[in-house]
């Protein structure tokens, strides 16, 4: 499945942020290590020039893909229209059927954590919840069988 190529401000701002270091900082200071070591000689045993150099390949691959990333992408700001219903950004707060509460907010693929709670919005769990309201009840499909929860609060900050 393709990823959706939505993002918030912040998510966008992490990933430039992310592009920066790796690009300013942090292979600048692996080029000049590789080069010390490289200036030790005998380059086949040296552990630091090995380790450099995969390190100076990982941080291309993970600028490559950034810069490609970053492109693609669509901010999607909050717009007041979107009030009462569950859309892009929104904060979540759900109740299932043990009763438990749970809070989610809906983030594009390339930025959610669900230890701060954020899901993608590719995931079954958003989809599900997409253009519902308060009082709805949003039914998820999971290994584990049909979930069941009701929105209890929708609010977008």
């Amino acid at each position: 499945m393709k990823k959706s190529n939505y993002i918030t401000r912040e998510g966008w701002d992490r990933l430039d942020q992310e592009l920066k270091y790796l690009w300013k900082e942090e292979r600048p200071r692996i080029t000049r290590s590789v080069s010390e070591a490289a200036a030790q000689g005998d380059r086949s045993e040296n552990a630091e020039y090995i380790y450099g150099k995969r390190r100076l390949r990982e941080i291309d691959r993970r600028v490559r893909f950034l810069v490609k990333r970053v492109e693609d992408l669509n901010i999607v700001y909050y717009d007041p229209r979107q009030e009462g219903k569950v859309f892009f950004g929104a904060w979540v707060t759900l109740v299932n059927e043990q009763d438990r509460e749970v809070t989610y907010r809906l983030v594009g693929p390339d930025e959610w954590d669900v230890k701060k709670g954020e899901i993608s919005i590719d995931s079954p769990m958003a989809r599900a919840l997409l253009g519902k309201a308060v009082d709805d009840e949003v039914m998820v499909k999971t290994p584990d069988g049909d979930k069941y929860f009701d929105i209890v609060k929708i609010w977008y900050k």
